[in-house]
């Protein structure tokens, strides 16, 4: 079951990043802006993106544009803070499974946000 009531502004983030105009998680973003995300690509192997506006613009410069997507599998919120548990996909085929969390502001743009994903963890469906 998919539940994202629980997280919007990351739901969003994730809808915006598998458009074809992904740059639009810049509009979501305070200015006080920082982020880590923690890509595994299997053994053992990661690159950490991390930095301020200006590293998520290089970010988003070097990434696959339209070829994968993600799917929130669960979502929740406590306060300004959001975390989702998700799956990306090639096309229909399981790439990687990814957590995301992050810290809004009182003004709901995200200030702080960290995401990791990895290849070798398949999730299973819950009972």
């Amino acid at each position: 079951m998919t539940s994202t009531a629980g997280a919007p502004t990351l739901t969003r983030w994730f809808a915006l990043i598998d458009s074809d105009h992904p740059e639009g998680i810049l509009d979501l973003i305070a200015p006080d802006f920082r982020f880590s995300i923690v890509f595994g690509t299997g053994a053992g192997q990661a690159t950490d993106f991390a930095g301020d506006r200006e590293a998520l613009e290089g970010y988003l410069r070097q990434r696959e544009k339209g070829v994968l997507t993600h799917h929130v599998v669960s979502a929740s919120a406590d306060g300004h803070d959001e975390l989702v548990l998700g799956e990306t996909r090639r096309g229909e085929v399981f790439e990687s499974t990814f957590v995301a969390a992050a810290r809004l502001g009182a003004d709901g743009a995200v200030r702080n946000l960290m995401i990791g994903r990895s290849p070798m963890l398949e999730l299973h469906e819950s009972d």
